[in-house]
């Protein structure tokens, strides 16, 4: 059922061509937000959009978060279609197989950084200045984090540096943001079930040396979870929400 405090509000969600953030796109459409979808891979955003048809209103368009232009285009033309932005989801990340600490070549380093944490600034960025500036003025800014934005997995350096820094960022921009009524939370994820993850259920690395089979949870606890996230006032917020698989290894991993 539709909220209608949700009603004509109007959504950004980057890395909306699957997993997390196609679920949380049919979420917020399905709440009443006019949702714009993006990501790299415009057939995957399309895909996104025929399969949301129903739920609420779309807006693809195709933008790469570490690079300022495309960043740019992406917010001026979700101004231009919708007029305002309330919500920002930044949620379009990489990650880089597993490998040893001594063999990270730079550039895979660089390439995760560039689009986990750049990726996040330049759209949080972006974000700020149409939020500051509208009426009703303000917005709310929700950061994709990650288990490993507490504790990593074994040869993750890239990633578990990249989550670490969006952290850091989520406090600057909760605290930046609150002349402007900008408000800015973090979901951490732990194991959700998406095609990205799927290694998961199969087996994967543990701090002890072992390879085991990690339980999963529905990619639609997550949405629901930024759901609730996003329908609090801006009076209110969830700084740092952890949302898990309850039998993960990540309460005593290690």
């Amino acid at each position: 059922m539709k909220a209608p405090d949700l009603y004509e509000k109007v959504a950004v969600v980057t890395g909306a061509g699957g997993g997390i953030g196609r679920a949380v796109a049919f979420a917020l459409a399905e709440a009443g937000y006019s949702v714009v979808l993006a990501g790299r891979r415009r057939e995957a955003l399309d895909e996104t959009a025929r399969d949301a048809k129903g739920r609420g209103a779309t807006l693809v368009v195709p933008a790469d978060v570490a690079d300022p232009l495309s960043v740019e285009a992406l917010f001026a033309e979700t101004l231009a279609v919708f007029g305002r932005l309330d919500l920002l989801f930044n949620n379009a990340g990489v990650g880089i197989p597993s490998g040893l600490l001594e063999d990270l070549e730079p550039d895979q380093f660089n390439r995760v950084l560039a689009v986990n944490v750049t990726g996040t600034f330049l759209c949080t960025q972006a974000a700020f200045r149409i939020m500051k500036d509208q009426s009703p003025r303000g917005g709310r800014i929700i950061n994709n984090g990650s288990i490993s934005a507490h504790v990593p997995r074994p040869n993750s350096i890239a990633y578990t540096a990249s989550k670490h820094a969006v952290t850091g960022m989520t406090k600057s921009t909760a605290l930046d943001g609150r002349k402007y009524d900008i408000a800015c939370g973090q979901i951490d994820i732990g194991n959700a079930a998406t095609d990205l993850a799927a290694a998961m259920a199969h087996g994967v690395p543990q701090a002890n040396g072992t390879i085991m089979a990690e339980p999963m949870m529905d990619v639609r606890d997550v949405a629901d979870a930024v759901l609730y996230m996003a329908g609090l006032p801006l009076t209110a917020n969830v700084p740092f929400m952890t949302v898990m698989a309850t039998k993960m290894p990540y309460i005593g991993r290690g």
